[in-house]
């Protein structure tokens, strides 16, 4: 009985726990959401209200007056979803070679690769740079997107989550006579739905959240992305501030939707191996 007690109260304390946290996350995003739809005299009130009794809808029409920021949105999902379709297509073939095939070296040569995670991106930003601009890809969308064609993360979460498929799958997939390809079409993807998941979604939600790269490659308004057109609306003296958060609130919808339609693949890409491997 004492035992039962203690597990409830335990229990009761990890859910306030849990709920307090869950108020910290969401609180910003609520804050955001209430700030774009009120007067900018409302703003900076004291004490701080979240609701307005003038509620300015027209804030979600004035955006788009205001900046291209349809185009922007554009911009960003052909640069997004080409990131994520190369590295899913990228990463899957370096890390089949890593996990189901044999050569020398293959060890060492994976060390690289994780050495590469400790690489921050701003020591290969100016390099990049320099080679981009000596192809003339300067206000393209392939300057923005063949930097990120690769991921070593990438590469080490499907290679961690190929190791856990059956070698004896793959080994009777090759006395049937299936050559590599088959096997890594026919075989391997099929079964890492869930990792490939995972890693879609955590390259979307990169990309989209990227700013320091499109900002430098980009200099004209119709080639930026939504985080570097958002940038042109906070001014030297004045910003509008419920304008900036009704572009932050249309930003942060599409991450949303791309979360919540692939929660369950990226749990399971997470859960089912994608950290494990031998």
């Amino acid at each position: 009985m004492a035992r039962h007690a203690r597990k409830t109260r335990t229990d009761w304390v990890l859910f306030v726990v849990l709920l307090v946290g869950t108020f910290a996350t969401c609180g910003p995003f609520a804050w955001m959401l209430a700030t774009s739809i009120k007067p900018g005299n409302e703003v900076f009130v004291f004490p701080p209200t979240l609701l307005t009794g003038q509620p300015q809808l027209n804030n979600f029409m004035r955006i788009f007056d205001t900046i291209p920021f349809g185009r922007s949105l554009v911009n960003s999902l052909i640069v997004c979803l080409s990131i994520t379709l190369a590295q899913l297509v990228v990463c899957s073939m370096a890390a089949y070679a890593f996990a189901c095939l044999t050569f020398r070296g293959r060890e060492a040569l994976f060390l690289v690769y994780l050495a590469a995670l400790m690489v921050p991106s701003q020591v290969t930003l100016i390099p990049n740079f320099i080679l981009v601009r000596n192809l003339g890809w300067i206000d393209t969308y392939q300057g923005m997107i063949l930097p990120f064609a690769f991921s070593s993360f990438g590469t080490f979460l499907l290679r961690q989550y190929f190791m856990t498929i059956p070698r004896e799958l793959l080994e009777a997939a090759r006395l049937d006579g299936c050559k590599h390809w088959r096997i890594y079409l026919w075989i391997v993807l099929p079964l890492s739905r869930p990792a490939l998941g995972a890693l879609a979604i955590f390259a979307f939600v990169s990309q989209w959240n990227n700013f320091l790269w499109p900002l430098i490659v980009t200099t004209r308004p119709e080639m930026q992305t939504v985080t570097v057109a958002l940038s042109t609306l906070q001014g030297q003296y004045n910003t509008d501030w419920p304008l900036l958060m009704t572009g932050s609130v249309l930003a942060v919808a599409p991450v949303l939707i791309v979360f919540i339609l692939g929660n369950r693949a990226f749990i399971a890409g997470l859960t089912g191996g994608g950290f494990g491997g031998r």
